[in-house]
């Protein structure tokens, strides 16, 4: 049975696109086929792409050493569709597809430890969805009076600040010390006169 995928090329790189379907046989081809030998796993991250319906990809970076090749492998997906776990091929995904979990709410089906793992236990949201609010939800500080860590809706202190942001090269027209320049010039020396020059 073929695999699908579609292919590019970005200079020297290889990125295959797949659908969550054909994630696996395309991955079990890449790492057991001898001509391509794609036995590493270097990474699994995600692009959060808000406006598409499909908002996230999902990025597999495999490297074949005997190769010395790398591919990219790609599939789409969003908040409530599972993309397969290829954990079960390498399991050094686990780590990756949790942290992708993590940091972006992706689901993988069949991943056993689906748990936090750069946020805390108790933390909401995913922090690199781009709909994250840059404040957060809420926030842990300690409480003397309470004499424990409390958690509390994120109070903003600040109010909105306009800030300058011209370069102070370009703002400045001199620079400190050169109202002293003048003072360390040589004067030119007075020109010499000549028998033909005088009157």
């Amino acid at each position: 049975m073929p695999v699908e995928f579609a292919r590019e090329r970005f200079g020297a790189e290889l990125v295959l696109r797949t659908t969550r379907d054909a994630l696996l046989p395309l991955m079990l081809l890449l790492r057991d086929s001898p001509a391509l030998d794609f036995a590493q796993l270097m990474d699994v991250c995600g692009v959060d792409w808000p406006e598409r319906p499909e908002r996230f990809d999902v990025v597999y970076n495999l490297l074949s050493l005997t190769r010395n090749a790398r591919v990219t492998v790609i599939v789409t997906t969003d908040e409530a569709q599972p993309v397969p776990s290829v954990a079960p091929i390498w399991s050094t995904a686990t780590w990756f597809e949790r942290e992708t979990w993590d940091m972006y709410g992706v689901i993988f089906a069949g991943l056993a430890d689906l748990r936090r793992l750069l946020t805390d236990y108790g933390f909401e949201g995913h922090p690199l969805r781009k709909d994250f609010p840059l404040s957060g939800f809420v926030e842990l500080r300690y409480d003397a009076e309470a004499g424990r860590v409390v958690q509390e809706p994120v109070q903003l202190t600040q109010d909105f600040r306009s800030f300058d942001f011209m370069s102070p090269w370009e703002a400045m027209t001199t620079l400190p010390g050169d109202e002293k320049v003048h003072l360390n010039r040589i004067p030119p020396p007075e020109p010499v006169q000549t028998e033909g020059d005088k009157p």
